[in-house]
């Protein structure tokens, strides 16, 4: 009984251990390609958690494929 509670209290402290990122700078990397010419962007994402600056990078992704003729990738 001593190692059920044991194992629960564990992956308890695992997971939330897993999901918690600590917030760090982040570079989100665009590439903009218009036929054969291709243009790279890095944009700095400061003071940010790993799920918060994949939603920047993102949007950074969208705004290009919105503004910019050719097509717009962005990696983190």
């Amino acid at each position: 009984m001593k190692q059920i509670k044991f194992i629960s209290a564990a992956l308890l402290l695992l997971s939330a251990v897993a999901f918690t990122s600590c917030r760090k700078n982040y570079n989100c990397t665009c590439t903009t390609v218009i036929g054969s010419v291709s243009s790279t962007q890095v944009h700095t994402i400061d003071k940010a958690g790993y799920v918060d600056a994949r939603r920047e990078c993102a949007s950074y992704e969208e705004e290009g494929n919105a503004s910019l003729p050719g097509t717009t990738t962005c990696r983190l």
